[in-house]
């Protein structure tokens, strides 16, 4: 992470996670599991208001049957973190983006993946489409804002003028306007034809991370780093309303298909409710461990998903506030210390939880399962997608080659591999974590 991408780096404290892992997944295969194994990045519903798609840190997609809360298949394509997805109105089709600098149509109906749209020159924060799924919107850390053909697969145009990320887009409800919110703190308009920017609304003045747009008038509602949500009129660029309540940086928001409410979710993990227009009619839900990602309602309007870092998504009565049930579960937590190592071992692999968990089946994150893993070739985990790099690595984790990987990196010890540059110096810290690893990963080890 380039810290100089950031425009205040006081705030870099919630944005730096860092994940430590083993192996990470390749472009192709399929994973079953009961969810994401990490962070929901984004939620999508689809306009039968039965299924629904999301976007995980661990590369996945998954598609979900909201009638039973059931998953009805996975698709794993991107080389990195998926985090954003829309779904098309034709109801069959999805495009996402991702750490990868890259976003993917799929038929997400039957988990084909259609095609791969190049040109970012890094990571895609978000995607949007047009109401009629002629056209679809980017987002980028490179600072730019792309407009995209979907029927005939092609970029159409950059447009340029933020100063920083690009963290979130969106079409008007008529598609003639898009809308871009940046870490600069600017929400910007531009005119879809011929990419003429508009308006630039600086209300913030600290990071935009989200942006939705109201389907019955010309309203936007953006999210901030500054704790606030605002609501624009996208057609005078003027400030309407602020609506204050969560505690901490806000990093996503919804407007229901009818335009009367809006809700909000951030770093509290608390869900904020408003009526669009009044702003002392609020309140706010208990809602996730840990950051919220993303939030979409159902096509009427009277529920809505969220999803959150805790790996979970939620869905919510929009009128009653009651949690009806949810999507995948809150993840697994690494086997307790069984030796006298004072628990510093298990200290030090939370860290690698967050890529890795230590069961014995299914236990898939970013990274495989470490169950058995000393002893074990590199990339033979059956059904993980490895990258080419793992696959044919001829290493054998041992207690030296695991101490390697973490004394000289991945990128000298695996080159070629999809795994963050990563390293401990320690010699100690690598001893504990390793003995821990031992008794935990081991086959005979009580469970």
């Amino acid at each position: 992470m380039d810290v100089r991408q950031f425009p205040n780096r006081q705030l870099l404290g919630w944005a730096v996670v860092v994940f430590l892992t083993i192996a990470l997944p390749g472009p192709t295969g399929a994973i079953e599991n009961d969810g994401h194994g990490g962070a929901v990045k984004s939620v999508a519903v689809a306009p039968d208001g039965a299924r629904a798609v999301t976007a995980g840190f661990d590369y996945s997609l998954i598609v979900w049957n909201l009638t039973d809360s059931s998953v009805l298949r996975r698709m794993i394509g991107h080389d990195a973190a998926v985090n954003s997805v829309v779904i098309l109105p034709n109801g069959v089709q999805a495009l996402s983006g991702s750490d990868d600098g890259t976003l993917i149509l799929w038929d997400f109906a039957r988990g084909r993946l259609l095609h791969r749209f190049k040109g970012h020159v890094g990571k895609v924060a978000a995607v949007a489409v047009s109401d009629n799924g002629r056209f679809a919107l980017s987002g980028g850390w490179d600072r730019t804002v792309r407009l995209w053909d979907l029927q005939d697969r092609r970029q159409i145009r950059v447009l340029k003028g933020h100063q920083s990320n690009v963290n979130t887009v969106a079409f008007s409800t008529a598609g003639d306007e898009i809308i871009s919110g940046s870490y600069d703190g600017t929400l910007r308009t531009w005119r879809r034809r011929d990419g003429t920017q508009q308006s630039v609304m600086t209300g913030h003045g600290f990071g935009v991370n989200w942006v939705a747009v109201a389907s019955k008038n010309r309203l936007a509602a953006s999210a901030s780093i500054d704790k606030s949500v605002r609501i624009w009129d996208m057609q005078s660029g003027k400030e309407r309303q602020v609506l204050l309540g969560q505690d901490g940086p806000v990093f996503a928001v919804a407007i229901s298909p009818d335009s009367r409410h809006v809700v909000s979710g951030g770093r509290d993990g608390r869900i904020g409710i408003w009526e669009l227009g009044g702003e002392r009619t609020r309140r706010f839900l208990p809602g996730h461990a840990g950051i919220v990602w993303s939030i979409a309602f159902t096509p009427d309007g009277r529920r809505f998903l969220t999803a959150g870092a805790d790996a979970v998504v939620r869905i919510w009565d929009l009128r009653s506030g009651h949690q009806l049930g949810t999507l995948g579960t809150t993840g697994r937590t690494p086997a307790p210390v069984t030796a006298n190592d004072g628990g510093r071992g298990a200290k030090l692999f939370r860290t690698c939880a967050a890529c890795h968990t230590l069961e014995p089946e299914g236990g898939f994150k970013a990274g495989p399962t470490l169950y058995g893993l000393f002893g074990r070739r590199a990339g033979t985990v059956s059904g993980y997608p490895y990258s080419d790099a793992l696959k044919h690595a001829k290493i054998v984790w041992t207690e030296k080659t695991v101490d390697a990987l973490f004394s000289v990196g991945p990128e000298t010890l695996t080159p070629g591999s999809k795994m963050p540059l990563q390293r401990m110096t320690s010699a100690k810290d690598r001893s504990d974590l390793i003995k821990y690893l031992k008794q935990v990963t081991a086959k005979d080890a009580a469970r």
